[in-house]
């Protein structure tokens, strides 16, 4: 009789380790959902900004069609990314459009010294900001998830139960990952 107790408590154990291990891999999976949620609510606020600003310099840069287009291109195309990697692309290239819209922006001051666009442009930026520490967040859940995902011996369960790995937030262009230039002169 000792010796079905010893059988039956070391059932249970296993049983309590299993849902234990699962519990913990299905909270992390959920933490980087709502990391990845996070990303999603900035980049939204992102490409709902960027048609006030471009509309608001339409009307001093009359010669810059080109610019225009390809900032629009960019944001719909990155509405449109469904996957992680899809979007880190599309948020990339609507980067890209963004740094050259700003290079040409320079060349107009009255423009510079519109009170609507430099609140627009102010808010911009901030929201890159916001993108950039819900990326870091994000990176993070995914770290924290995927080591207990590889680790022993959570990753018996993550096996047992089909728990994948989730993909980092990277940067694609090499353009981004360049040190910038600084200049004094």
């Amino acid at each position: 009789m000792s010796m079905q107790w010893i059988v039956l408590i070391v059932i249970v154990v296993l049983i309590v380790w299993i849902v234990a291990m699962y519990n913990k891999l299905v909270r992390f999976r959920n933490q980087v959902k709502n990391a990845w949620s996070q990303i999603d609510v900035q980049l939204k606020r992102r490409h709902d900004l960027i048609p006030n600003l471009v509309e608001t310099a339409k009307g001093y840069m009359t010669h810059e069609r080109e610019t225009f287009e390809a900032i629009t291109q960019a944001r719909a195309q990155a509405m449109q990314a469904k996957t992680v990697g899809e979007t880190a692309q599309a948020e990339s290239q609507l980067q890209g459009a963004l740094s050259k819209f700003n290079l040409v922006v320079e060349n107009y001051p009255e423009l510079k010294a519109n009170t609507n666009f430099l609140s627009l442009q102010e808010e911009l930026t901030s929201t890159e900001n916001k993108v950039g520490f819900s990326r870091q967040y994000y990176n993070d859940q995914v770290l924290h998830y995927n080591n207990t995902i590889e680790s022993v011996p959570t990753n018996i369960v993550a096996g047992l139960f089909r728990f994948e790995r989730s993909d980092f937030f990277e940067l694609e262009s090499p353009a981004e990952r360049a040190v910038p230039k600084v200049s004094f002169s």
